[in-house]
């Protein structure tokens, strides 16, 4: 760092600089020092400043010529004005040339230049009037990067953004354009027209003019709801560390054969759409097993050119009992395009809307597999010229409209014959050319089936093909099957199946039985009761032989139809070795234990995920008892990362679970991975297996498992926001749980109604509940249930006026978490410590707390704490008379809690964010912000109704 001198020299510095080698004369430099009144000896100091720089620069830096200097001679990244310039510049030139990811890095990392007040604390009239200008081009640079922002749909970050820069400049027009068409683009209508009434009586009060002709086009424009302002104009992907353009199509076959008048009739149909013409939608239907997905891949990867923006694909898993659902698969499509998560929409519709816009003038080839009908996939067709769809079904989209519908039949005997060959070998099929068209004619010409009886012949060098069509000469496994409709492979299955060892054909019946879209290999081996090292042998063996497919590495998944063959395998093989022929319920006992296996892994992987996160809860020992180890982990992070990894896999395996013996620890499991309910991730499909598991066990009558169950259910509610169906499950759980004297569910129900009484505002009967939590935590030296009861107690305290009792409660409940290493629980503790040093007004005290929550809470995935502790930072801001930090906070956590937490937690932060909005002086979105806060109370009945009525009267302060 240089010593520059006294401010006057800095000022004559920062003059030479700021003209970037041009020569500035002596005249020049007075008057930039001093302006119109300089001193005697303007010339003489100039003279001594410059005489001082030299010595300080490098030789031949300052250079003097004409009766003036120069700066000459700089590197090319000495003064950041000019790396700020390049940088602009270059992002100008990207965003012509429409790449508006690259465009938006170049202005943020020119942005990033900016360090504090340009020429802080430099004298002198043209030091002013530079930093005027230079910050004007910063905001220029700014709303340029937020315009980008928008035009990649990332509205509901700028909002926050936007709401901040429009409190510290309120007479900035466009920032105000931004904000109103933000707003709008994230359903918030009401409070861009807000923005807008907000900005006229401001510019009317200041400066006696109306808003710019193109903000009262915009305000027209939101009136009207143009449909121009619903998407991007020029969308874009965010910039992700993954390449934006996806080539997400499998692998073809090496031996793809025949079907070449298909191929030329698919790719003049893509062609057609590649070239802008139309968007092309080509339909594949026909049997399982009869080829349609090799052929769509085969011709996708022939039109790999013609679509240089990428190609998608998605199994979209119609055959099964669990089709996929339209609104995952456009999340997975949208993040596959550089779509950041936080930008993703909740509703279906938003989401298929954004997808169409992120498409528009791309070329990209989006391949649909496997679609259970036209309704599943009319929301994942991209809707615009130059991209294309291709979709196989086993059904017929007569009402696709618009569609290019192709019905695919069996191979012709010579392309059948063909395939064989190709995979069997040219040498042995020729010698035994009519055995090898009575294999491919008893296998139909289905392809499916040729090629598993191929493989299956190709792996067995001491078989003939003579012998392969003897095996399939006989009706009995083979005639009724092959006769029509999905049925029609199960012979070529049953072959394929045949030829496995014994340990592979076990696997193979015992991996069907498990509901989920796949399986990861120490799950596989607790179905098989196998060391991992033989299960992966084994499985790999399956692949071998395209009866299992690998997902991904570690990870297995079966066909449709070959699961549903395994489990038929499963329901009529799966005996004990050691009997011949028994009855019954030993069959089912074979299956049962496999199931009770994996069920049995499974909990315990979870109770060790639960333990690792919730150090000294002793829930894990009054689970269910358990024969099968599960997985161990040595950290936080590694044990999260399984959770969410197995989660849909888990979900799914618990409903399947509910029922007969398995249905305890199908409830335990669930109770233990309660995480997925609060991260916001699966909390839809945790609510569905919660529901599932408290039906079964009202069935079941068994007091036991219904009171765990409605445990979970009860906070599946409280994380919804549904107080009142929470409480309504949290009474009974207690009722039933005292009955069978389980002790778990009694503790937890009760800390549960006491949260549930605060959010009602019950304060006396939430102490009560609290109170007796407490208790029966110390009765089962349960130390981290009882922390969970003091921290809420706490809450009920705060809530009832009494701030120091507020405080010394959660420092005790922090004190224990702490005590046990506690760090995700222990954020809870701090947030109540939070809120108790807001209401005693010790606010700097609160923020800290509340950081180091927000920071667990981010770390750990729990979006709904992550969302309800920057509410609590707002708040605590708001009582520090701190509006724009409070705005901007508020501001985030409606994008974080979008989708999790329900409409009540929703109604409270724009409750608090009308207040900020209304103490930045722009009271006409602070009223729309409360207009719709109300809707939302008087909606559910909740007493905050009235004081939002309060907020809205003309004579409220705020």
């Amino acid at each position: 760092m240089l010593n520059t001198g006294s401010p006057q020299q800095r000022a004559l510095l920062a003059a030479l600089l700021l003209r970037e080698g041009r020569t500035a004369t002596a005249a020049e430099l007075i008057s930039a020092l001093w302006g119109e009144e300089p001193p005697e000896q303007a010339l003489a100091a100039v003279r001594t400043y410059a005489s001082r720089l030299r010595k300080i620069l490098d030789p031949g830096i300052l250079v003097s010529e004409s009766g003036g200097y120069a700066i000459r001679g700089l590197g090319e990244d000495a003064l950041d004005l000019v790396a700020a310039q390049e940088l602009a510049t270059q992002a100008e030139k990207a965003r012509s040339a429409g790449d508006l990811c690259h465009a938006r890095d170049e202005l943020t990392r020119a942005l990033g230049l900016w360090d504090g007040e340009v020429l802080a604390g430099v004298p002198g009239p043209y030091a002013e009037a530079q930093r005027v200008r230079l910050e004007e081009w910063r905001l220029q640079l700014l709303e340029s990067r937020l315009d980008m922002d928008l035009e990649q749909g990332c509205h509901a970050e700028a909002v926050s953004e936007l709401t901040a820069l429009t409190a510290e400049h309120p007479l900035r027009e466009r920032l105000r354009e931004l904000l109103m068409l933000a707003l709008y683009r994230s359903g918030r209508q009401a409070e861009a027209l807000a923005v807008y009434a907000d900005t006229r009586r401001l510019l009317a009060d200041e400066l006696g003019v109306d808003p710019r002709p193109g903000l009262r086009e915009l305000q027209q424009r939101i009136l009207q709801a143009d449909p121009g302002l619903a998407e991007p104009s020029s969308p874009q992907p965010e910039p992700v560390a993954a390449p934006v353009r996806p080539a997400q199509l499998p692998a073809t076959v090496p031996d793809f054969t025949g079907r070449a008048a298909f191929v030329t009739e698919l790719s003049e149909v893509l062609a057609s759409g590649s070239e802008g013409r139309v968007m092309a939608v080509s339909a594949l239907a026909g049997i399982g097993g009869v080829g349609k997905t090799t052929l769509a891949v085969h011709v996708a990867h022939q039109a790999r050119p013609a679509f240089p923006d990428g190609q998608l694909y998605v199994d979209l898993q119609g055959a099964g009992a669990r089709a996929a659902d339209p609104e995952t698969v456009l999340g997975a499509f949208l993040r596959a395009l550089g779509t950041a998560d936080s930008a993703i929409p909740d509703s279906l519709e938003e989401r298929a809307a954004l997808y169409r816009s992120v498409l528009d003038g791309r070329r990209v080839l989006v391949l649909l597999d496997n679609a259970r009908d036209a309704a599943q996939i009319r929301p994942l067709l991209p809707g615009t010229e130059g991209c294309a769809a291709l979709v196989t079904s086993r059904v017929r989209m007569v009402d696709l409209a618009g569609a290019h519908l192709v019905d695919l039949d069996v191979m012709s005997p010579d392309e059948a014959l063909q395939l064989f060959t190709k995979i069997v070998g040219e040498e042995r099929v020729a010698s035994e050319r009519k055995a090898a068209l009575d294999v491919v004619a008893a296998c139909g010409f289905l392809p499916l089936a040729i090629r598993i009886a191929a493989s299956r012949l190709a792996a067995r060098r001491t078989w003939t093909v003579s012998v392969l069509a003897a095996k399939l000469a006989d009706e009995r496994r083979r005639l009724d099957e092959l006769q029509a409709g999905d049925l029609a492979v199960k012979a070529t299955f049953e072959l394929g199946y045949g030829q496995l060892e014994p340990a592979q054909a076990r696997a193979f019946r015992l991996l069907g039985l498990a509901d989920g879209p796949d399986i990861s290999l120490a799950a596989a081996a607790a179905v098989l009761d196998l060391p991992a090292e033989d299960t992966e042998d084994l499985l790999e063996a399956l692949v071998d032989t395209s009866l299992l497919e690998s997902a991904a590495p570690g990870r297995y998944r079966f066909h449709d139809l070959v699961r549903l063959y395994a489990r038929a395998c499963a329901e009529r093989d799966e005996w004990p070795p050691s009997v011949g022929a028994p009855p019954a319920p030993f069959g089912q006992w074979g299956r049962e234990a496999a199931l009770s296996r994996l069920l049995d892994f499974y909990l315990a992987t979870a109770a060790a995920v639960y333990a690792i996160e919730r150090p000294g809860d002793r829930l894990v020992e009054h689970l269910e008892e358990i024969r099968h180890p599960g997985l161990t982990f040595e950290d936080r992070h590694t044990a999260q990362d399984w959770l969410y990894a197995e989660a849909n896999a888990l979900l799914a395996f618990v409903q399947q679970c509910a029922k007969g013996a398995l249905l305890r620890r199908a409830v335990d499991l669930l109770w233990v991975a309660k995480d997925l309910a609060e991260s916001g991730a699966n909390s839809k499909q945790y609510e569905v297996a919660a529901v599932a598991l408290r039906d079964a066990a009202d069935a079941a009558d068994d007091p036991r498992s219904r009171a765990r169950a409605l445990t979970t259910l009860t906070n599946v509610h409280l994380v919804a926001g549904r107080f009142e169906q929470a409480d309504a499950e949290a009474r009974l759980a207690m009722e039933l749980a005292r009955a069978a004297d389980d002790l778990a569910p009694s503790c937890w129900a009760a800390n549960d109604r006491g949260i549930i009484a605060l959010y009602q505002g019950r304060h006396p009967e939430g102490e009560a509940y609290l109170k007796e939590a407490i208790e029966s935590f110390r009765r089962d030296r349960n130390l981290a249930g009882e922390a969970s009861a003091l921290c809420n107690l706490s809450r009920i305290h705060l809530a009832m006026g009494r701030s120091t009792s507020a405080v010394e409660l959660a420092h005790q409940g922090i004190v224990i978490y702490d005590r046990l290493g506690h760090s995700l629980r222990g954020a809870n503790g701090r947030y109540a410590l939070g809120l108790a040093l807001t209401g005693q007004g010790r606010l700097d005290a609160a923020v800290d707390r509340l950081t180091e929550a927000l920071e667990v809470f981010r770390d750990s995935r729990q979006r709904l704490w992550e969302g309800m502790t920057l509410f609590r930072l707002a708040e605590a801001h708001l009582a520090g008379h701190r509006p724009a930090q409070t705005a901007a906070l508020t501001e985030q956590a409606l994008a974080v809690l979008r989708g999790i937490g329900g409409e009540w937690r929703r109604g409270n932060v724009l409750t608090v964010l009308g207040r900020a909005l209304s103490g930045l002086g722009q009271p006409g979105r602070a009223q729309a912000c409360w207009q719709e806060a109300l809707g939302i109370f008087e909606q559910l009945g909740s007493p905050e109704a009235a004081d939002v009525r309060l907020l809205l009267t003309p004579s409220a302060t705020v």
